[in-house]
């Protein structure tokens, strides 16, 4: 099979908005050829994809429906690559020194074999580690840096890839007989609903029940709650979700039942009847680094009313992985979530145990809903390229969020990530 090399060329960066992104590293000579040698091209290999080098050359695995990578620039990926390892590869799809037919699918096939990484990208890792700079560590003041880097970009870049609900989380969809999501874009609204629906049954959610939420999103499951007759207290570090999620509270007729309320969590006040009936957070614990989960979680602990239920949403990985990510600065921490750690059950368990009252008394496993939930938003996304860029966002944010969210899809395709709904309650005796 013949593939035509396609050259690609694309705007260049904003120095100021994205410098590393803008400027290529000087390369060595000697260390590009011990990369090549040793990475990159038996890497396409290992990796189990193509590289379409832009003479025309097909390098790296042999299977002809491996995924395409197809480098414009290979000096500019090189140097970017040894200046910065795996941080400096993500900046190269940024700068578009290389572009993919199917970008999940490469990546996903990339995510599968980090599972059990060939040696070379544990050489890798290792020769590259950066640590989490000290402004991103969660105390308060840079939990809410960390938080408002992200969620108070634009509520109406959100909406423009987000369904009605504009729920930032993943979906739970009707499976069919083989236990596969039946997912689509008419569908995740009804998916996101069942989802919030499903956190609120954990939780025990009816008529009368005091509700705790920790991490408010633009205000779904609030309103949801409300309406079941609960009433509410939802916290967030984020001013544009506080602001967009009072005004749909008050659309839905529920201000009386709900309180939004601009607060981190640590700084939650004690309700004056003994705590909260259910406390619920959805997929929060993520934003919170790892020195600071007891922290959390005796939050938690504490604002639970005797007899109370916590229901939680957590992206999770494997614990193997979670060791080996400890304290790592990533691509995605310097891009798009600064700070925070994605942990595992067993870690949820142990720091449950061991500062807090609290145990795991239910474990529910949903990681190939959130592959279909991010293909969805990845494809309204890319739909969207006149909208993004209307709101002020150049076409280097463009492949930056493009690359975020087809990397995301990629770890729960590959199972190299997996979501869970935990249930914990207080131990007695």
């Amino acid at each position: 099979m013949t593939i035509s090399a396609s050259p690609a060329v694309y705007p260049d960066a904003d120095s100021k908005r994205w410098p590393d992104v803008a400027a290529t590293p000087p390369g060595s000579a000697r260390v590009r050829a011990a990369l090549l040698a040793a990475g990159i091209h038996p890497g396409g290999r290992q990796l189990g994809v193509r590289v379409l080098m832009p003479d025309g050359r097909v390098l790296g695995s042999a299977d002809p429906q491996a995924p395409l990578m197809r480098l414009h620039r290979p000096e500019a990926l090189y140097r970017r690559v040894i200046a910065a390892g795996l941080i400096g590869f993500g900046e190269s799809y940024q700068a578009g020194d290389w572009d993919a037919d199917d970008l999940p699918a490469l990546l996903a096939a990339m995510a599968r074999r980090a599972i059990s990484p060939p040696r070379t990208i544990q050489m890798l890792r290792r020769a590259y580690r950066r640590r989490t700079p000290a402004a991103e560590i969660g105390t308060v003041d840079g939990a809410r840096r960390n938080i408002q880097r992200h969620y108070d970009l634009s509520n109406d870049l959100f909406a423009l890839f987000l369904d009605e609900t504009m729920t930032y989380s993943s979906a739970l969809f009707d499976c069919d007989q083989a236990g596969r999501p039946i997912a689509g874009a008419a569908l995740l609204a009804a998916g996101q609903r069942r989802k919030i629906d499903r956190v609120l049954d954990l939780a025990r959610v009816g008529p009368g029940t005091s509700l705790l939420e920790v991490g408010t999103g633009w205000g779904e499951l609030a309103i949801r709650a409300a309406r079941r007759g609960a009433l509410v207290h939802t916290v967030t570090l984020s001013t544009a979700q506080r602001d967009m999620a009072r005004n749909r509270v008050a659309a839905a007729g529920v201000a009386d039942r709900v309180t939004v309320e601009l607060c981190d969590y640590r700084a939650i006040k004690p309700t004056r009847d003994g705590g909260y009936d259910a406390i619920v957070s959805v997929e929060m614990v993520e934003a919170v680094d790892e020195w600071h989960w007891p922290v959390y979680f005796a939050t938690l602990d504490r604002h639970l009313a005797p007899g109370g239920r916590i229901a939680l949403q957590a992206i999770t990985m494997q614990h193997v992985h979670l060791v080996a990510a400890r304290g790592n600065h990533t691509w995605i921490h310097k891009y798009i979530f600064p700070g925070g750690l994605i942990p595992s059950v067993r870690a949820i368990d142990e720091v449950c145990r061991q500062h807090t009252g609290l145990q795991i008394c239910d474990v529910q496993a949903f990681g190939p809903h959130y592959a279909q939930t991010l293909r969805l938003w990845r494809e309204r996304f890319q739909e969207c390229s006149a909208e993004v860029a209307a709101l002020g966002f150049d076409d280097t944010f463009r492949r930056t969020w493009l690359l975020y969210l087809s990397y995301a899809q990629a770890g729960f395709a590959s199972g190299y990530l997996n979501v869970h709904h935990l249930v914990l309650e207080q131990v007695h005796g």
